[in-house]
């Protein structure tokens, strides 16, 4: 988000009117090629000269006022302030903490404001690849276990159920909560828990579990009030160890939100659709 920002800062500078608009937004994720949006980048004929030349040609100098916002060091319009708004919107729905470019895509085509630059095949591209979770890879082969803290993490044990399926449930799902109780049938379910230092379940995640698919990592879930501590890093690596430990190449993350999480964590990819 921070170069998609700077890019569109960019492109508003050297705009007619040095004012940033929402299309500029559009070619700042347009510039980005990893991830889902190099996918879209890929599939979308999106031609950004064209888009810039639209845009001198469309412009209402009426809407052109320029108001201030914390997210960015130029003037912005009244449209970029709302598609910022319902992006954050987005960002809190999905109980994240990080505003990412899945937020701002489904923003800015749902608020309508990129519908004069957009074709209907591009606008369900974008949708489709760009503002849903989508499955990554990441390979385990010679997989080194990172330095992380760990003290508060451990296996869960069958004492756990009652416990983790309550949190499970009342800060996720009740369809993770459903899943995480199918796993309990087994001997020895592969799930790790994080404790906080009241002994308190604050996160989890497991693998081999969804609908019993070896091979795949997930779900994972951290209250939103521990987040950004490092809790999902660790708990993902040492689920990423085990799976390594028992002899898979790779790891497949189902549904995994947000992309970038997991290009950091572990290197892990998107998968094409």
């Amino acid at each position: 988000m921070l170069r998609i920002i700077k890019n569109a800062e960019k492109e508003a500078q050297l705009s007619k009117h040095k004012v940033l608009q929402p299309v500029h937004l559009l070619i700042g994720c347009l510039d980005e090629d990893t991830g889902a949006l190099g996918e879209i980048r890929l599939k979308c004929k999106i031609d950004k000269c064209s888009l810039r030349s639209m845009l001198n040609d469309i412009d209402n100098t009426s809407n052109q006022q320029k108001i201030s916002s914390v997210y960015f060091n130029v003037g912005v319009t009244r449209e970029v302030v709302n598609v910022m708004e319902v992006a954050i919107n987005y960002m809190k729905r999905y109980k994240q903490i990080y505003l990412n470019e899945g937020h701002l895509l489904k923003a800015l085509i749902m608020t309508n404001v990129t519908d004069k630059y957009l074709s209907d095949e591009n606008r369900n591209i974008i949708l489709n690849l760009g503002t849903t979770s989508r499955d990554m890879i990441t390979l385990l082969g010679n997989y080194t276990l990172p330095k992380m803290n760990s003290h508060f993490i451990r296996k869960v044990k069958k004492n756990d159920f009652q416990h983790l399926t309550y949190f499970v449930e009342n800060n996720f799902s009740s369809d993770w909560s459903q899943t995480i109780k199918e796993a309990f049938s087994t001997s020895e379910p592969s799930i790790y828990i994080a404790l906080d230092k009241n002994r308190e379940i604050v996160g989890f995640a497991a693998f081999d579990i969804y609908k019993n698919k070896k091979g795949h990592f997930g779900p994972m879930g951290v209250a939103s009030s521990n987040r950004v501590t490092g809790i999902g890093y660790s708990l993902l690596h040492h689920c990423l160890k085990d799976m390594s430990d028992i002899g898979y190449e790779y790891a497949i993350i189902g549904g995994a939100g947000p992309i970038e999480f997991y290009e950091k964590a572990c290197n892990a990819v998107v998968i094409p659709s």
